[in-house]
C-alpha cells in the first residue's frame, strides 16, 4: 500500500512544531525578556518528538542569546536542565501531540527517567521518594 505523503513530506512533518497559547499568552511568559522568549521558540523548534533539546548551547550561540536568557527560562519554569547539558521544554505535551505513526522516541532515556508528568501535562523533575506511577512511559502524547 502506497504512502499518502512522499518522503520529503514526511522529512517536512517531524519538523514542524505548535506553540500554544495558553502557555505563551501568559503574563508570566509575555513579561519575559523578548530575547529569552525568542530563545525559547528556538529551542522548541529543535526539540525532538518528547521535548528534549540535546545541543542547547550550540543553539544560544547559534542565534546569539546568552546564558542569562536560558538561566531565566529556567527559572520560570519553561525549561528543565539536566547534568548531561541536555534540556526539556517544561510544557512540551500541552504544545505538542505527535501522532503515533510519525513519532521518534528520544534518545536522553536517561533524562526522560528522572521526569513525570503532572496533571496540567507539565514535565515535572522527580526524586527517589515520589510516587514512580506518575512516570511518562506512554510512546504518544496524549
Amino acid at each position: 500500500m502506497a504512502s499518502k505523503y512522499s518522503w520529503r513530506e514526511y522529512i517536512n512533518m517531524a519538523r514542524r512544531r505548535m506553540f500554544s497559547l495558553d502557555i505563551v499568552d501568559t503574563d508570566k511568559f509575555l513579561e519575559t525578556p523578548l530575547t529569552a522568549q525568542c530563545l525559547y521558540f528556538h529551542m522548541g523548534m529543535r526539540a525532538d518528538d518528547d521535548g528534549f533539546v540535546c545541543n542547547p548551547n550550540r543553539i544560544m550561540r547559534m542565534v546569539g542569546f546568552s546564558k542569562d536568557d536560558m538561566k531565566l527560562l529556567i527559572a520560570k519554569g519553561f525549561i528543565i536542565p539536566f547534568e548531561s547539558g541536555v534540556c526539556v521544554v517544561t510544557h512540551w505535551k500541552q504544545h505538542n501531540y505527535i501522532q503515533s505513526d510519525r513519532y521518534t522516541p528520544t534518545r536522553c532515556i536517561a533524562e526522560k527517567a528522572l521526569l513525570g508528568i503532572d496533571d496540567g501535562k507539565e514535565y515535572v523533575q522527580i526524586s527517589a521518594t515520589q510516587n514512580l506511577s506518575r512516570l511518562d512511559t506512554e510512546c504518544i502524547h496524549r
